[in-house]
């Protein structure tokens, strides 16, 4: 199956994305290590999150190339919930937080941004992302409205803007299985939103 790049955008569109030029690789494993000093080298150099995406995603899909161990190291979705967080990297005082997030079939997030940028590569199962844009009225400054449907399958990446409105389904009767990479969070502009009451709160 064709791997795909996409953007979801901070005006809720979902957009194919076309990655940055990179160097010729190595021919040798990319260790995590590596693969840390790379993005931390990248963030330094580069203030524009749509740069910093269009560079790092071709080294997530190198780094998930070479360390299979990335993709085995999770948790099954805890049955009250319906899904699971593995972290496997978060270290105080640097802007980085890698994970593995499973879902049960069936289970939705709520209607949430980032509020940072951020890459989800699917690694099992299928995801739907429904993406929103903000529609505020004088009546309703909260107001959001869907503008789009994306299904993920194994080997698609999904670039994310900090202020991307979405919320993920997964689809089929078998888990989704993700690796997750965000950078650092500014929480007072965190949002999780109701569409339905068209109230949004800080989590």
């Amino acid at each position: 199956m064709l791997a795909r790049d996409w953007l979801a955008t901070d005006e809720g569109r979902c957009v194919p994305f076309e990655m940055g030029a990179q160097a010729d690789w190595i021919d040798r494993p990319y260790r995590l290590y590596r693969f840390l000093t790379d993005i931390e080298d990248i963030i330094d150099r580069e203030s524009d999150d749509r740069i910093r995406l269009q560079l790092i995603c071709p080294l997530v899909r190198r780094l998930l190339n070479s360390c299979e161990w990335l993709q085995l190291n999770f948790l099954p979705p805890d049955p009250e919930t319906g899904w699971s967080v593995q972290m496997l990297y978060d270290e105080p005082d640097f802007p980085i937080t890698i994970q593995t997030v499973v879902w049960s079939p069936g289970t939705a997030s709520p209607v949430h941004n980032h509020a940072t940028w951020g890459i989800v590569a699917l690694l099992d199962g299928q995801e739907k992302n429904t993406f929103w844009q903000r529609s505020p009225t004088s009546e309703f400054p909260d107001l959001i409205e869907a503008t789009a449907d994306r299904l993920l399958t194994p080997g698609d990446i999904l670039c994310l803007m900090p202020d991307a409105i979405h919320q993920i389904e997964a689809i089929g009767d078998e888990p989704t299985i993700s690796f997750n990479l965000y950078g650092a969070t500014d929480y007072d502009r965190r949002f999780e939103f109701d569409p339905l009451r068209a109230t949004a709160e800080i989590f």
